[in-house]
């Protein structure tokens, strides 16, 4: 097997200073343009005493290169991110769940599309870890939140291959490439979180991995159940859309506020997505001409016949909007348009 970055990193000797390090790195394009910690062997060490599997474990193999995600090559992109080493098991469960074939990685770290993978954490651990789902959750400030958002940028790029330009064909990228990562409001949730709603008990931890397009802020002042499900959905309608010409699995980001809002009217989740899927859907007619062939060979299957005046739901399934519960007090959500060739994968994180 050929050496990855990850590989040539752990053995590779450098002057005992971080700027000529970092010079490597960064002519070696074993960063991702940030500044890195230096994964020494100390350090590498330590981060591994975090896991009891064993440093040569393979935990997957990393599309689009196929290189093979070892726990001492996770473990160095953790260190090379800034990670703490008890970020080291939810890695290990993150990588375990982009490699999922539902998740469609190779697709993901190719495209041309903008897609970054967001990882959401739930459960005792995300607490543990501080990470954080209140006040600008999916912004800068929280260590654990940055640097695992770093760190699996990094196993995607140094493990899995994909360089910009070279197998990461992405047109703009997006911000969410340098780090994308936050923790669900468990403690002030109307409904069942996340996990617990795919099947995990509440005392676990997990981690769920989704290819997100990028993020739109909603900043409503509605004040019912109906006029709020009316104008998120009406967000979501847009015709340069790969959701629509594919059939996606759109993600939001509840607002406290809003939540409570169909709490308060008694809205359970499976209504919220109910409501937002019939809402949103779009004529054909408003996609552009190669657009319409596309959702033909696409959707056809699930649909029949599409006609102009065909309407398109978002996703095939009301099911498939999914919501979580994040952020600090404000009249704001967010719509996390996604990938559309994708469906988000959840791993129960174990030492």
């Amino acid at each position: 097997m050929n050496a990855t970055p990850a590989d040539r990193a752990a053995t590779f000797e450098a002057p005992d200073d971080v700027d000529a390090i970092n010079r490597i790195y960064r002519d070696k394009r074993w960063s991702d343009g940030l500044p890195i910690v230096p994964p020494t062997a100390a350090r590498v060490e330590r981060m591994l005493q975090a896991t009891r599997r064993k440093r040569d474990e393979v935990i997957a193999s990393v599309a689009p290169g196929f290189g093979a995600a070892t726990v001492e090559r996770i473990a160095i992109n953790a260190v090379l991110a800034g990670c703490d080493p008890e970020c080291l098991p939810v890695l290990i469960a993150a990588t375990a769940a982009v490699a999922d074939p539902a998740f469609n990685l190779q697709g993901i770290q190719a495209t041309t599309n903008p897609v970054a993978v967001w990882l959401v954490i739930n459960g005792p651990l995300a607490r543990q870890l501080q990470v954080n789902a209140g006040f600008n959750c999916i912004g800068q400030g929280a260590w654990a939140n940055a640097t695992l958002g770093r760190a699996m940028r990094l196993i995607l790029q140094n493990i899995g291959g994909a360089l910009p330009g070279e197998m990461d064909r992405a047109t703009h990228g997006q911000p969410g490439k340098y780090s994308f990562c936050c923790a669900e409001n468990e403690d002030n949730h109307p409904w069942q979180p996340l996990h617990v709603e795919r099947g995990f008990a509440a005392t676990e931890s997990t981690v769920t991995v989704v290819g997100a397009e990028g993020t739109m802020n909603m900043n409503t002042h509605a004040k019912t159940a109906d006029e709020l499900a009316r104008v998120i959905a009406e967000t979501m309608v847009h015709p340069p859309s790969n959701e629509y010409v594919h059939g996606g699995e759109p993600w939001f980001i509840l607002g406290t506020e809003h939540a409570e809002i169909f709490r308060r009217e008694g809205w359970d989740k499976p209504r919220v997505k109910r409501e937002l899927w019939q809402r949103s859907k779009m004529a054909v007619k408003h996609l552009s001409f190669n657009e319409i062939e596309r959702a033909r060979a696409s959707r056809t299957p699930e649909l029949g016949p599409l006609s102009e005046d065909t309407l398109l739901p978002i996703s095939p399934r009301p099911e498939d909007i999914q919501l979580i519960v994040a952020g600090g007090p404000g009249t704001h959500s967010v719509y996390v348009p996604c990938f559309g060739n994708t469906r988000a994968v959840t791993c129960r994180i174990e030492d």
